[in-house]
């Protein structure tokens, strides 16, 4: 009897046979590839590179030619870093290749000098030059090499995987390359052989033994563009289905905004839209003005007035009869726009409610009431807005702000009427790219990045030893004593440890005795019962406070243009935007502003992160750095943590694929070439994949 065990039936699937029953996996190193998500042939098929070490080109150093792509390979002998002038810096690394001395330089990147282990064995890619007797690789590709990478064995293209541990990466190229051999020309395309040629895509058991086994780095790009392509291809296509069945199943209120009502609007502002907030309206204007519902977003930089267009346009839906709501993800932000609003409606008729948890109980019923009976035109509020208690008269227009805090359900929750309202989502936090064609794909996006006239940049500055925090504190003290206010930010409330020092309490005592005693301080968290809260914003808001010591509640929604100082404690605990956001809580007004981000961190990522914030106030450009940082988080914002409904594609990454992907798919849903019958099997694998979390029909 043999000792090997028989495959199980995998059903009427091959490719879903357990991994263990590929060749030269087994039961050992299948638990070990669990740990990656792989657990069939399938997943192992899919198992995508990370790129490959292309050593079809590797050269001995005397056979270097200047500005010719080549590699070299050899041992880490020395490793320089240092300061240049003007605050540059420089890395060095010399390789030893057999006898030959190499060098690579990189310039501003300090971190590479910790990338790099002595005696480590490394390869340089790209084009050298020859300087003062010695080879140069300015900024090379760097692949690190395994005691598995025998490079003067065979030259050829060697993918790079992910990997766990217990397995090394010749183990894992043997299993990749065996499970190619068997399952590979098993996998079906679902794509038509017509529609393949026309995109020049390789078929999909082509491109897998590409991707695994490849003989060219020009067949691997061929062949990982495949497969990222089929992932993002099908996203899309559910976006755009989704796109069409709410264009087709629902109507709206048509909202005409006539020459006289856009001059009403505008006379009740005291200053003069910007040139892109005008934009908006237009491209607002132009969407209310139809039967289809509008489903559009706005992004603006922080300060960039979006509060303005979203009061032009709710004053647009009463002008013509019908009620409007803005909802917001917290009741410090509902009450800011409510005041807001509020204020701007002063002497106006328009009739108006703010709708939070927190109201008492007679009022609440009061204002429902007057929802119900169409009386309430204008709405202000949170999720209590969407309660099933709440209904409508003549709903016309929903604005979601901070829509980055509420998920795809929760921005339909007002999908519930016959004649579905118009619906505009807003964010004071610029998207990158590639979310705005992935988490947003079904929106229209128009955006806003000028600021008002006026308004300064903020000045940015790290602080990373403690010499430069006793002048940042004097700086603050004299701040305060021209008239103006501080914000000093803490990453938390209560410290991890009894002596935690950047707990928001602890730092409040501290500043109190020391740093900013004599000075008026107080205190804001979220664990403060909402009346309190409520009480030291208004105190801080007179003046009666100089300087508030805060945790993250005063991210969004908080205007205080005195407000000329931040302090950040602990920088390096917060995301990129997340900096952003707080930084553009100081600066709202007329002076100049100024943040001091603390952090002792050395990390790379660290250093790197403070100074995307230390050298730009663009929160687009900040934006497009977090998510190269940080990866795309769930891009559909359906659940709170979790995987991407993406299987192998990044969209940051492979952004250039996404668009791609996108125009591939607008056109051929537009068009109607994705209900012909050749495509029935993608459109299965569509619904499949996304029909639950896009609330797409499962058939038709």
């Amino acid at each position: 009897m043999s000792d090997i065990p028989s495959i199980p039936d995998a059903g009427t699937d091959p490719l879903l046979t357990p991994v263990q029953y590929v060749p030269t996996v087994g039961p050992q190193r299948a638990l070990l590839l669990g740990n990656l998500e792989i657990r069939t042939a399938r997943d192992l098929l899919f198992h995508i590179p990370t790129g490959v070490n292309d050593f079809t080109d590797v050269r001995e150093v005397p056979q270097l030619q200047p500005d010719v792509e080549q590699s070299v390979h050899g041992r880490v002998v020395d490793r320089d870093g240092r300061q240049l002038s003007g605050g540059r810096t420089l890395v060095a690394i010399l390789l030893n290749c057999r006898g030959h001395f190499v060098r690579g330089l990189w310039f501003n990147q300090p971190w590479m000098l910790k990338r790099f282990r002595d005696d480590e064995h490394v390869v340089f890619s790209g084009k050298p030059q020859r300087k003062m007797g010695r080879w140069e690789f300015s900024n090379p590709k760097v692949y690190s090499l395994s005691d598995d990478d025998d490079i003067d064995a065979a030259a050829g293209v060697f993918p790079k995987y992910p990997l766990t541990e217990g397995i090394n990466i010749e183990q894992m190229r043997r299993m990749t390359r065996s499970v190619v051999d068997q399952f590979a020309d098993l996998v079906p395309d679902p794509l038509p052989e017509a529609f393949r040629e026309r995109l020049d895509l390789p078929r999909l058991s082509t491109a897998l033994q590409w991707l695994h086994c490849p003989d060219s780095a020009k067949h691997f790009e061929a062949a990982r563009n495949r497969v990222l392509l089929d992932d993002l291809l099908e996203f899309q296509l559910g976006m755009a289905l989704r796109r069409r069945v709410w264009n087709r199943s629902f109507k709206a209120f048509p909202i005409k905004v006539s020459q006289k009502v856009d001059a009403r609007i505008r006379r009740l502002f005291d200053f003069r839209l910007t040139q892109g907030q005008d934009a908006a309206v237009n491209e607002i204007v132009s969407d209310l003005n139809g039967t289809q519902p509008m489903h559009r977003l706005l992004q603006a930089d922080v300060g960039a007035g979006k509060t303005a267009v979203a009061v032009y346009a709710m004053l647009a839906a009463v002008a013509a009869g019908y009620q409007t709501v803005l909802m917001a993800p917290t009741e410090v932000l509902a009450t800011q726009h409510w005041d807001t609003i509020d204020e701007l409606l002063s002497e106006s008729r328009v009739n108006r409610g703010l709708l939070i948890g927190g109201l008492p109980v007679a009022r609440k019923k009061q204002l429902v009431d007057a929802i119900s009976s169409g009386e309430a035109q204008l709405l202000v509020g949170t999720q209590a807005l969407i309660q099933e208690s709440v209904k409508f008269n003549r709903l016309a227009l929903a604005i979601i702000d901070e829509q980055h805090r509420f998920g795809v359900r929760q921005r339909a929750g007002f999908s519930g009427y016959e004649t579905q309202p118009h619906v505009l989502v807003m964010t004071a936090t610029p998207i990158p790219r590639s979310l705005c064609l992935t988490r947003f794909g079904d929106l229209d996006v128009s955006t806003i990045r000028e600021l008002p006239p006026g308004r300064q940049k903020v000045v940015t500055t790290r602080i990373s030893v403690e010499a430069q925090q006793a002048r940042m504190w004097d700086f603050v003290r004299r701040q305060i004593g021209v008239g103006r206010q501080a914000y000093v930010v803490c990453p938390r409330v209560e410290g991890q440890t009894e002596d935690d020092l950047n707990a928001v309490e602890t730092v409040y005592q501290q500043l109190a005795h020391h740093e900013l005693s004599g000075l008026r301080l107080g205190l804001l968290h979220g664990r403060m019962d909402r009346d309190e809260r409520h009480r030291v914003m208004d105190q801080f808001r007179c003046e009666e406070i100089n300087v508030l010591i805060s945790t993250t509640v005063i991210e969004v929604g908080v205007n205080v243009p005195n407000a000329t100082v931040m302090v950040i404690q602990q920088a390096e605990r917060f995301g990129l935007a997340q900096l952003h956001q707080l930084r553009g809580r100081i600066c709202r007004g007329s002076f100049q502003g100024y943040c001091f981000l603390l952090s002792t961190a050395d990390s790379p990522e660290a250093i790197d992160r403070l100074a995307a914030l230390e050298q730009s106030s663009d929160g687009f450009v900040i934006a497009e750095k977090d998510a190269e940082l940080r990866g795309p988080g769930d891009v559909l914002g359906v659940r709170q943590s979790g995987s991407l409904p993406l299987r192998v594609a990044n969209p940051v990454r492979d952004f250039v694929i996404l668009q791609k992907a996108r125009l591939i798919a607008q056109e051929m849903v537009q068009s109607g070439e994705f209900d012909l019958p050749e495509f029935r099997a993608l459109k299965a694998i569509v619904l499949d994949r996304f029909a639950h979390v896009l609330d797409l029909p499962q058939t038709g």
